[in-house]
C-alpha cells in the first residue's frame, strides 16, 4: 500500500499531507487511513513528543504539552502491529471464556436440582405432568444427556425411522461412556422387517434388547433417578408423567425388572413357536386358564380335578418351560404358542 510505505519512510508525519502528495481521492484516503488504523499500523501521536526517546520508551502521552492534532501519526512495524493484534484478540478471547465459565456455572447450579443424576436424595420425590409433545421430547433429551449408569426403556410400538436413527446415535454415544442400555419391545412389532433391522443394529451397538408378548406401557428409566411414563397407557397422546427421585422411580423399576426377566433376548426364540404337541388337552386348558389370571382353585373347578392335581400339573409345566413363577409360565406359554 503506497500510503503506508510513504508514511513508514517518513516515520512521523501527517496522513492528510502524505495522502495529498500521493493524490489520493477522499474515498481512498478515508479507506486507507481506517484500514491502517484498524490493523494498528499507525497510531495518533504528537510530533513534539518524539524529541525524547526516553518518553517514547516510557509510553508518555505528553501530559501538559501540546494536544494531539489527530492527523499526525507514528508508523508501527508490521511485526509489532501483529503482536499487538494477537495480544488484543487473546484478551478478548479470555474475556469470552470467563463469561462462558460464569454462564456454565449458573446453568449447572440451576440444572443440578432438576436433571443432574444423583442429585436427589433418597427422600426427594417430585412429579411433573407433561402435556406438550415438544416439552416431552426435550425432557427425554435432557435426561439422556445426564445419564451416568443405566438407561432402561420399554416400547409397545416401534419407532418411526427418524426417531429410530436418533436413538441409535444416542445408543452408541452412551455405551461409549459406559452406560448400560436396555430396551424391551412387544413381539408383534418385530414382524416388520424395518423394525427387525433396527433392533439388530441396536444389538450390534451394544444395546441389550428383549422381546415380550405384551408391553404394558411406554416407559423410560434413567439411573433409577428419573422415569417417564404415560399419563394414561391406553391413550399415549394424553401426555406423560416425569417422576424424579428413587422413592418414586424404584416402583417403576421393579415393574420393569419383572417384565425384563420374563422377556426373551432378541434373536433367541423371540418368534412365537407353534408347538407343544406333547401337551394334553387338559394341560393346554390349564395353561390357558393360568395365562388368563385364574387362581388354582378356579382352574381345578374348571377342569373337574382336585386342587392337588392342578398344583402338580402346573409345577411340571413350569419346570418344562423353565419358568420361576405362575405369571412367567403364562407369559412363556403365549410366546411358545401353546395357548391362544
Amino acid at each position: 500500500m503506497r500510503l503506508y510505505q510513504e508514511l513508514r519512510r517518513r516515520g512521523v508525519s501527517s496522513v492528510a499531507e502524505v495522502g495529498s502528495e500521493l493524490r489520493l481521492s477522499p474515498e481512498e484516503y478515508e479507506r486507507c487511513r481506517n484500514e491502517l488504523a484498524g490493523l494498528g499500523l499507525i497510531v495518533p501521536t504528537n510530533p513534539a513528543q518524539h524529541g525524547a526517546r526516553a518518553e517514547l520508551r516510557g509510553g508518555l502521552r505528553g501530559e501538559g504539552g501540546p494536544e494531539q492534532d489527530g492527523d499526525t501519526v507514528a508508523v508501527i512495524d508490521p511485526e509489532i502491529a501483529l503482536l499487538r493484534l494477537l495480544h488484543r484478540e487473546r484478551e478478548q478471547l479470555r474475556e469470552h471464556l470467563d463469561e462462558a465459565d460464569r454462564a456454565y456455572g449458573t446453568l449447572e447450579t440451576l440444572a443440578g436440582a432438576f436433571l443432574r443424576a444423583g442429585s436427589l436424595t433418597r427422600s426427594d420425590a417430585d412429579v411433573e405432568l407433561l402435556s406438550d409433545y415438544r416439552r416431552i421430547q426435550q425432557v427425554l433429551e435432557d435426561i439422556t444427556d445426564v445419564i451416568q449408569h443405566s438407561l432402561a426403556s420399554m416400547h409397545p410400538t416401534s419407532l418411526v425411522r427418524e426417531v429410530a436413527e436418533r436413538v441409535l446415535n444416542r445408543d452408541r454415544r452412551q455405551i461409549e461412556n459406559g452406560v448400560r442400555v436396555r430396551a424391551m419391545y412387544s413381539e408383534r412389532v418385530v414382524s416388520s422387517p424395518e423394525v427387525a433391522e433396527m433392533l439388530r443394529r441396536r444389538v450390534e451397538a451394544g444395546v441389550e434388547v428383549r422381546i415380550t408378548p405384551a408391553v404394558p406401557m411406554t416407559m423410560i428409566i434413567a439411573d433409577a433417578q428419573f422415569a417417564v411414563v404415560p399419563v394414561d397407557p391406553a391413550e399415549p397422546m394424553a401426555g406423560a408423567v416425569l417422576a424424579r427421585g428413587p422413592a418414586l422411580v424404584r416402583s417403576y423399576l421393579g415393574l420393569y425388572e419383572h417384565c425384563w426377566h420374563t422377556a426373551s433376548p432378541y434373536g433367541d426364540g423371540t418368534t412365537p413357536e407353534q408347538g407343544g404337541d406333547g401337551l394334553s388337552e387338559q394341560q393346554r386348558a390349564a395353561l390357558a386358564m393360568l395365562a388368563s389370571g385364574m387362581k388354582d382353585e378356579k382352574i381345578a373347578r374348571g377342569l373337574g380335578v382336585s386342587l392337588r392335581t392342578v398344583s402338580r400339573m402346573l409345577s411340571e409345566l413350569m419346570q418344562e418351560m423353565g419358568a420361576t413363577s405362575r405369571f412367567e409360565a403364562g407369559v412363556r406359554a403365549h410366546r411358545l404358542g401353546w395357548v391362544d
